[in-house]
């Protein structure tokens, strides 16, 4: 029975497309990377994290550098991020059924925290987070630990490559959303467990 629900932040429940853009293409600037345009996000979703950084002239051996910096440059755009329609509703109803909800993102507390509190979401129980973007099945196994819950009592929720590996890493089944940032063609080896394509359709599943 499924206790806890565990959201990812970016692409899940916030639309953080434009600050994303705006604070990577200063980044870009700075570091001799290529810009991206906002019409080009559809193409590089259909990408895996090794293509976009060839494309983008970026070397993955960067992200421990650049990570903090793009964040910082993240909470100064943070007036762009915008809660994903029918998102609020979907949070709402967990809590009012008995649900627990967190949030484990890789983007950092402050930015996550200041995007609840301007949205008037208070139904997050806790929030977890790592500088590391491939950490996630580190934070959900200490999370299980720590409240000594069976991966059978949590559900993830999310919209990238790099979730579901966690997951499944952390025995933990996964919900993959359709309008973050990752397409399901860049999913589909994986096989996640569950597919949806309105928030709604999360409720269902759960």
């Amino acid at each position: 029975m499924i206790k806890y629900v565990i959201f990812d932040f970016d692409g899940t429940i916030a639309d953080s497309k434009k600050a994303i853009v705006s604070s990577w293409n200063h980044l870009a600037d700075k570091y001799n990377y290529k810009e991206i345009s906002f019409e080009e996000l559809d193409d590089l979703k259909k990408l895996s994290m090794k293509e976009r950084s060839r494309l983008l002239n970026f070397p993955l051996i960067k992200l421990p550098v650049v990570m903090p910096e793009l964040y910082k440059l993240f909470l100064k755009a943070r007036h762009q991020v915008k809660l994903f329609d029918g998102m609020k509703e979907v949070l709402s109803e967990l809590e009012s059924k008995g649900y627990k909800v967190i949030i484990i993102s890789s983007n950092s507390k402050e930015n996550i925290q200041a995007f609840l509190e301007h949205n008037r979401i208070n139904n997050v129980t806790k929030v977890i987070c790592s500088s590391s973007i491939f950490g996630k099945d580190k934070l959900i196994r200490k999370f299980l630990r720590e409240t000594r819950l069976k991966t059978s009592e949590v559900i993830y929720v999310g919209d990238e490559h790099r979730d579901l590996i966690a997951c499944k890493k952390a025995g933990v089944k996964m919900i993959w959303v359709s309008w973050g940032y990752d397409s399901i063609e860049v999913l589909k080896s994986a096989k996640p467990d569950y597919k949806v394509y309105t928030p709604a359709e999360i409720l269902e599943v759960i």
